[in-house]
């Protein structure tokens, strides 16, 4: 099978139920240890991995072998982003959210203690969380959206997208004892974000290491809030997230998220 005979990914319902179906099982072992990774990331969260193995699923279904390796190559190349100017949201979107959301705590006068960096734990984290984005976006971004773009215009897409990655994160979340009220800013806060990544998805050149890193970077972020994420605000991350959403699809339109041109 050469690269002219391998098809777009065709099936976004098919991913969903098989991201799904896969992480039933790890959220019923959830429900039953409360054991944490990290703080706030219970044992379900190695749901992480299953929308990576839902899409080298489906694509070897579709494509087998040789859609696969087109796949997970496509994924990890930094020659995808065509523009490194792209590399500033990638990196620095996120955690200049989280800077505008800790100055708003402080105004707002809101417990907001001093931020503690440790570089060689940073580091870590980072790579962590570059390894569960990685294996996420591979499916969100390298299959699903694109899927999804055929039937639907960007903002459609993302929207739908970000309901369906912020649905997959309740169970998780109840697990972390999160509120009521912290889980709907938080879904908030995802779907607007996926928004984002699927504004960056585009922009860079439809690449998936851009939205990994960028998906990274809204791990530690959140991870590097004062304290281990303790002080963390979901609803004003959210209204500064969908504020800056809103501006994109302002500015470079709802149908494409790309200036004078289409995908």
């Amino acid at each position: 099978m050469n690269d002219s005979s391998i098809t777009e990914p065709q099936s976004p319902g098919k991913f969903i139920f098989l991201v799904i179906a896969l992480s039933i099982p790890l959220w019923l072992i959830g429900a039953f240890t409360p054991l944490q990774i990290m703080p706030g990331l219970p044992v379900s969260s190695l749901m992480v991995l299953c929308p990576l193995t839902a899409s080298l699923v489906l694509v070897y279904s579709e494509n087998q072998t040789t859609g696969i390796t087109r796949l997970l190559k496509r994924s990890f190349s930094f020659r995808q982003i065509k523009s490194r100017v792209w590399l500033i949201p990638t990196l620095f979107l996120m955690p200049g959210i989280a800077v505008l959301a800790y100055g708003l705590l402080r105004l707002l006068q809101k417990p907001a203690p001093a931020p503690e960096f440790h570089v060689i734990s940073t580091l870590v984290m980072f790579l962590v969380f570059l390894i569960a984005a990685l294996a996420e976006e591979i499916g969100w971004s390298g299959y699903a959206i694109d899927a999804m773009r055929r039937r639907w215009n960007a903002l459609q897409a993302s929207l739908l997208l970000g309901v369906i990655w912020a649905a997959w994160h309740i169970i998780p979340f109840i697990q972390a004892e999160r509120s009521l009220t912290w889980i709907i800013w938080q879904c908030v806060t995802l779907v607007t974000a996926r928004v984002l990544l699927v504004w960056l998805y585009y922009n860079s050149g439809r690449s998936v290491i851009a939205v990994a890193l960028c998906h990274t970077m809204i791990n530690v972020s959140w991870q590097l809030f004062p304290v281990q994420g303790s002080h963390y605000d979901p609803m004003i991350t959210g209204l500064i997230t969908t504020f800056i959403a809103v501006l994109v699809v302002l500015v470079w339109g709802p149908r494409t998220f790309i200036h004078n041109r289409t995908v």
